[in-house]
């Protein structure tokens, strides 16, 4: 029952953050991915259907709808989104008084509605983690922000309102499901790599956008990398249930745990806002103790010997961490046979159990961890309720009924939402759900409230990482490589540091190397774009457009072809990576070529991407106010490459949070006369043994501080 003002504060500005950058990371790219010239316009995704404008809406949630309203054709309005979803998102995390629930109402629709139009690039799980979390922060907000001198130094947020926890409650069940997850399809999947414990040595080379730290961790010795991915399974499968145990050092071991992935992670490799958003949700496993220091919490949890009540729930605490630990230690020790090599100063692992005993634990597992998150979530509404009936003044209770009333409903809903997409990881767990929590799933499915998540299911490039490398050729004899920013492709060149931006073009080619190009229909308009020489496609490419080969005159003739690539080894002089030919990836094909003219229709993108494009037309914008102040944005932001401007960002943002720690009021300090009373009543009346006038006490001795100042 411990209050989460701090963390509910913390969580909602990490969420504004995130928001910043991935809005800002999309806007950089919009040009080139959804433009009239870029691979996928976004035009082609909105085309009224003769529907009412309400049923068109709630069916295609997107603001974007309004776009012809405001002179703008998808792609302006796309970028006009961006923008203001960016300065919105850095006003909650600046200004104290844009931090509430309308403003991250609006963060959410806006996000939602770009992904409404962004096709594959914008399908990837992190964007259903951020609308997921988005809107989870919409229940988490305040509905305004009380001035500064009416807020109390525990509570960060809104005063304490009884249903102030049950939103956030949802966030630890969030990142339950992510962790829990994404650790069991790791095994699920019956990938020989992770089945084996190897999936790290090829994890490092072969992941979309490596650091330089991954060539390092990559020659790491094989046991370690072994004994790494049994930390992995540890920390993904077995930690989350403390997620929601009752000891505060439980909930901090898990906390300190995930923090600890996701910083290896960030490290080595570029996984833009994902792993700052998990770090994000792990606030949910915090509490206003983790975060405050106070001069006298050593005095106030001194246990007086006579408080037996009290030493007793400590020794219980005690004996249950005692047992958690060895359970944890016993099980990785037994299912990974862990053996200490004292001659070799390695330690040995392999898995102990096989994939139908997995499937059986999982059976039995799955149902369980539902009823703990039932349990969880009923502990909190009697928490909650508890409070309620606390409440003084008739007005105040009934106000505070009908805000514990709605946010106990949503929460309530939202978790039996979350069951379905859950229980994907078992399906005979799916088979048996309740068809009510079903219904509910598929009314809201298209507003992704909840979703599925399984990261790094299957381990893939186990024979060598597969890269497609384009070329161009003005006579089809001398070729050149075209090489992109980030992805690998120059051996000799490290691989970049990208996050928090997503270059979603090189993503994309990670994806369509691990097939034929015909699993990639987007393929083919790149291919197509390049012939043509279009500006927006090439800066997702290179943003300094000297630096593309074909920048005076666009190739004749663009092919592409299939390489593995390989880290180097330690010693050799100037590369990074090593490579071999495999096959041809992608035709020679021109302007005008036959297989390309079949290759648009197939894929039904002829009419979009066709120099002689017949789709209907739009409203003109080229007069338009605010079309050209979009063009004129445009203009200075794009020589700045986008990992360059997020920096920017984030240096800026430091800046001024800096400025607003060393600038801002500082809460006035008591006077020495009122100390000493403070610390001659406190213990006495609170943190000593109860009186026979003496009050209960409450849960912390800071609430019991300010009552007596209340008292005097």
């Amino acid at each position: 029952m411990a209050a989460s003002g701090l963390p509910r504060r913390l969580f909602l500005q990490g969420v504004a953050a995130v928001y910043a950058l991935a809005f800002a990371s999309l806007y950089t790219q919009i040009p080139g991915l959804y433009g009239a010239e870029g691979i996928l316009p976004a035009r082609r995704t909105l085309r009224p259907q003769g529907k009412g404008r309400w049923r068109q809406l709630w069916e295609t949630p997107t603001l974007l709808w309004e776009a012809p309203q405001l002179g703008l054709d998808t792609a302006q309005g796309l970028e006009l989104l961006s923008l203001l979803g960016a300065l919105l998102a850095l006003g909650a995390l600046l200004l104290r008084p844009l931090c509430n629930l309308f403003v991250y109402l609006l963060l959410w629709a806006a996000y939602l509605s770009a992904c409404q139009v962004g096709q594959v690039f914008l399908y990837f799980q992190w964007d259903s983690l951020l609308l997921e979390t988005g809107f989870l922060a919409v229940l988490v907000a305040p509905l305004r922000q009380p001035p500064r001198h009416k807020q109390t130094p525990q509570s960060g947020l809104a005063g304490a309102s009884p249903h102030e926890a049950l939103p956030f409650w949802l966030v630890r069940w969030l990142l339950f499901r992510l962790m829990f997850a994404s650790g069991v399809v790791k095994l699920t999947s019956r990938c020989p790599a992770w089945w084996g414990l190897t999936a790290l040595t090829y994890h490092y080379e072969t992941q979309c956008l490596p650091t330089p730290a991954s060539w390092f961790a990559h020659h790491l010795p094989v046991w370690l990398h072994k004994l790494s991915v049994v930390a992995t399974f540890l920390i993904e499968i077995a930690v989350p249930p403390l997620f929601f145990a009752p000891v505060r050092r439980l909930r901090l071991v898990a906390f300190y745990s995930q923090v600890l992935l996701q910083v290896l992670i960030i490290v080595t490799g570029n996984y833009n806002f994902f792993n700052l958003l998990t770090l994000v949700l792990t606030t949910a496993l915090l509490d206003d103790g983790n975060l405050t220091a106070e001069a006298d919490s050593g005095r106030c949890r001194k246990t007086p010997t006579s408080a037996w009540p009290r030493s007793l729930l400590a020794l219980l605490a005690l004996l249950l961490e005692c047992t958690v630990y060895g359970l944890l230690a016993y099980g990785t020790v037994h299912y990974f046979g862990l053996e200490i090599d004292w001659e070799q100063l390695a330690v040995h692992s392999t898995t102990t159990f096989t994939f139908h005993q997995f499937s059986q634990w999982l059976k039995m597992v799955t149902l369980p961890t539902m009823w703990l998150g039932v349990v969880s979530l009923g502990w909190e509404l009697l928490t909650a309720f508890w409070r309620w009936t606390q409440v003084r003044g008739w007005l105040r209770k009934l106000c505070t009924a009908v805000q514990l009333f709605i946010f106990g409903t949503a929460t309530v809903a939202l978790f039996v939402i979350s069951l379905v997409p859950y229980s994907y990881i078992e399906p005979s767990t799916h088979g048996r759900l309740w068809t009510g929590a079903h219904r509910l799933f598929g009314t809201v499915e298209h507003l992704q409230l909840a979703n599925s998540y399984g990261l790094f299911r299957r381990m893939t490039g186990l024979g060598g990482r597969p890269e497609v490398v384009l070329e161009g050729s003005y006579d089809g004899q001398h070729w050149m490589e075209i090489e992109f920013m980030y992805k690998p492709g120059n051996l000799s060149r490290p691989p970049p540091i990208v996050a928090p931006h997503q270059p979603r073009l090189d993503w994309q080619m990670w994806f369509a190397a691990l097939g034929p190009h015909s699993h990639s229909p987007w393929f083919t308009s790149l291919v197509l774009r390049l012939l043509q020489g279009r500006e927006p496609v090439i800066r997702l490419i290179q943003n300094d457009v000297e630096k593309y080969p074909f920048h005076k005159q666009p190739p004749t003739y663009v092919r592409a072809q299939r390489y593995k690539y390989w880290f180097s080894h330690p010693g050799e002089q100037s590369q990074w990576w090593r490579r071999q030919w495999v096959e041809e990836f992608f035709p020679p094909v021109s302007l005008g070529d036959p297989l390309l003219d079949t290759l648009l229709r197939q894929f039904g993108l002829q009419s979009n991407l066709h120099p002689q494009d017949k789709s209907p037309p739009r409203a003109r914008s080229s007069g338009n106010a605010l079309a050209q102040a979009l063009r004129w944005i445009r203009k200075q932001l794009s020589p700045l490459e986008a990992s360059t401007l997020l920096w920017g960002l984030l240096t800026a943002v430091g800046a001024i949070r800096g400025m607003q720690a060393l600038l801002g009021p500082r809460p006035p300090h008591a006077s020495p006369v009122a100390k000493e009373e403070k610390h001659r009543l406190a213990p006495k009346k609170h943190c000593g043994p109860a009186g026979k006038a003496a009050a209960p006490a409450p849960d912390n001795c800071s609430g019991s501080v300010q009552a007596s100042r209340r008292k005097k």
